[in-house]
């Protein structure tokens, strides 16, 4: 039989011995060969760099398409002057923004400032577009990090136990777990929770951030989505591995079940879990957008809700670019550490 290998930058080789088929029922086993370091090395060195340029080439790309989106929500200088302005202010107001320059010109100037790290005033806030979200990132970052270790803590666990009791009343229970927290929006669910918790029962605070208490209900909100998904993944993953020889092998010489589980088939099993946590970041940060927006958390989402209303050009283009080389570069991590995860897994 032929081997398959992958489209794309990923290919798997086989590092277990071979086997040579030299007529009916006899076969001669052949250690394979040791890994060429070097080769590996170069390979790796490679698609870094590769993977760089198409980083590059991803953000350009986003840079020019949050650049229009933006421009197509209207003109700010509707945001900016009152109704009874004349058309003389409305001409001082836009020279003084740069706004009666071509859109040519507004987006080299963008870019040029981009690359010195500045993106300009706030219409809105009148204040630098870059302090404005430098000050709103801990809290965007405080919340997707809660939710992350509540989705990995309960998802982990269930995910482990749905895999061994197969067929089970626990793994009956984990898909219809799983089933529900796939079809409830984040949103929604933060609605819920408000409704039940912080207006029925009153037990923590409904909106804001102002204690421990008041990161209880988005950080549920926003992690047990990732329960689900995540959950399922680490299931799957579980299974494949429970059934290779090397669980076999490890039953054989007699040791305990939970060193087996939790140690030999857990490890082998995260590697496609640990790269889903790349997406499941990226996708916070965009997520934290209709949760920040519920529960007026002060995170760069609710700052991004707050301009797009505002049609404040800077400050939408700062946040989506910052959204992007979170989730560009974490791909990127994700995607470079297979390597030292798995070293079948090599680079062309």
């Amino acid at each position: 039989m032929g081997r398959h290998t992958p489209v794309g930058t990923r290919a798997f080789l086989d590092t277990g011995p071979a086997f040579l088929d030299t007529g009916p029922g006899r076969a001669i086993m052949v250690p394979s060969a040791p890994p060429d370091t070097t080769r590996w090395s170069e390979l790796v060195q490679r698609y870094i760099f590769v993977r760089v340029l198409q980083t590059i080439v991803a953000l350009w790309a986003v840079s020019i398409i949050v650049f229009a989106l933006a421009r197509i929500t209207g003109n700010p200088l509707d945001t900016l002057l009152s109704f009874e302005s004349t058309e003389e202010d409305r001409v001082r107001v836009a020279a003084a923004w740069g706004l009666d320059r071509p859109l040519y010109v507004q987006y080299f100037t963008f870019i040029g400032n981009a690359f010195r790290g500045e993106f300009g005033e706030s219409f809105k806030w009148r204040r630098s577009a870059r302090s404005l979200v430098i000050d709103r990132l801990p809290a965007t970052l405080a919340l997707a990090g809660l939710a992350i270790a509540i989705a990995t803590l309960l998802a982990v666990p269930i995910g482990v136990i749905t895999a061994v009791k197969r067929d089970s009343v626990f793994d009956y229970g984990g898909k219809a777990l799983a089933l529900i927290g796939q079809a409830a929006p984040p949103f929604w669910l933060g609605l819920v929770l408000i409704w039940i918790f912080g207006v029925a029962l009153d037990l923590v605070p409904t909106s804001g951030r102002s204690g421990g208490t008041s990161y209880i209900l988005p950080a549920v909100s926003l992690g047990l989505f990732w329960v689900a998904a995540l959950m399922r993944l680490i299931r799957s993953s579980m299974l494949d591995a429970l059934d290779s020889e090397y669980v076999k092998l490890a039953r054989v010489k007699g040791l305990p079940e939970w060193k087996v589980i939790w140690k030999h088939t857990l490890r082998n099993a995260a590697i496609a879990p640990i790269t889903y946590f790349g997406i499941i970041l990226g996708s916070l940060m965009v997520g934290s957008v209709s949760i920040e927006t519920v529960f007026a958390w002060p995170g760069v989402g609710f700052l991004a809700f707050q301009s797009v209303l505002a049609r404040d050009f800077p400050v939408i283009q700062t946040v989506v670019l910052l959204f992007s080389v979170i989730y560009i570069v974490t791909n990127l991590v994700i995607d470079i550490l297979y390597a030292y995860l798995d070293p079948r897994i090599r680079y062309g």
